[in-house]
């Protein structure tokens, strides 16, 4: 009788299989470690999160400054380039008018021209007239060449408009060139900052983003302005404490530290500049130890920050995206100078 041979049945402790579940065990093994848990990556102390984020806003800062420059540069391109426009449409009328008008005179010379003029005398029956008239038609005609001078004069004016306005486009392409590069440096610094605050637990952001009150109270101080408006410029900071930081922001509800104090004196009828390292040459430097309310204060090696000192060794300022306008002592970050605007 023939014999049968019982078919073998692979397990999966022989072979590939147990090859693959050992390493598949092995990973498991090191992900979860000994309590099953798996391991995260260890969380950065609170305080290098604080200093990486407030680096992070430090440059965010000072490309904000710089931002909000190539915007002033910008915007005064679109105005010079608007007025230009203008005044070469204006210029454009105006020839056009000329042209319809030499084209009268053109088409009139045309029909009568063909006649000899001593012909024209001969059979006049009025020849004094017709000489008086001639004469009236040649002082006629250099009238028209003066008229066709100034028509050339205009054509000439006009493509030097269009001249000016091409470099002006050209400046004006550039600024909003930079304007993109400098926006998109902010927004990586501060998504970076926002993406390491959210690693801290609710009482560490809370730690982080606390500081001096924002108080209107507590803004009071035992020195005086040294002038009306640069009092206006104290009341008006006071009155925003609280408001948010947005950059690029100049008023009235949100603000970046450059656009406060700007708002701040605007609010007095003085016109102070755009960008914290063109605000510290807008008025008289002042030493420190003669600070008075109303100064602006500037911090950091790059004048990258401003405040505005409203005496006793305080400033009310805007901070960052994670503080609001508020009260802090001039001592907070690294003083650079201070100018006395008013």
């Amino acid at each position: 009788m023939a014999a049968h041979r019982r078919t073998r049945q692979r397990t999966a402790g022989t072979g590939p299989a147990r090859t693959a579940a050992a390493i598949a065990l092995a990973g498991a093994t090191a992900a979860t470690g000994l309590g099953g848990t798996a391991l995260a990556a260890p969380r950065p102390a609170p305080d290098t999160v604080a200093a990486d984020v407030n680096r992070l806003y430090r440059e965010a800062e000072a490309a904000t400054e710089k931002y909000n420059g190539a915007r002033e540069k910008a915007d005064s391109a679109q105005r010079r380039l608007s007025a230009l426009q203008d005044e070469a449409a204006r210029r454009r009328d105006r020839l056009n008018s000329a042209r319809d008008a030499l084209g009268t005179v053109a088409a009139a010379q045309y029909r009568t021209g063909g006649l000899d003029p001593a012909l024209r005398l001969a059979l006049s029956e009025d020849p004094d007239g017709y000489l008086e008239g001639a004469a009236l038609v040649e002082r006629a005609g250099t009238r028209r060449q003066a008229e066709v001078g100034r028509v050339r004069e205009q054509l000439r004016e006009i493509e030097q408009l269009r001249g000016a306005a091409r470099v002006e486009v050209k400046e004006l392409t550039s600024r909003r060139a930079e304007l993109r590069r400098h926006r998109k440096t902010v927004n990586g610094k501060l998504t970076e900052a926002r993406r390491l605050l959210s690693g801290l637990t609710s009482g560490q952001r809370a730690a982080f983003t606390g500081g001096p009150s924002t108080d209107v109270g507590e803004a009071a101080t035992s020195q005086t302005a040294p002038g009306p408006r640069a009092a206006q410029a104290v009341s008006y900071v006071r009155g925003k404490l609280g408001s948010p930081y947005v950059w690029g922001a100049t008023g009235p509800d949100a603000f970046d530290c450059s656009g406060l104090v700007q708002a701040a004196y605007r609010s007095a009828g003085v016109s102070v500049p755009r960008t914290t390292y063109a605000q510290i040459d807008s008025g008289r430097r002042v030493p420190r130890s003669e600070l008075l309310p109303g100064d602006l204060v500037f911090f950091y090696p790059g004048i990258t920050h401003v405040g505005l000192y409203i005496g006793d060794g305080r400033m009310i300022h805007a901070p960052n995206p994670s503080a609001p306008v508020r009260v802090a002592p001039i001592d907070e970050m690294p003083f650079a100078g201070a100018t006395r605007v008013v």
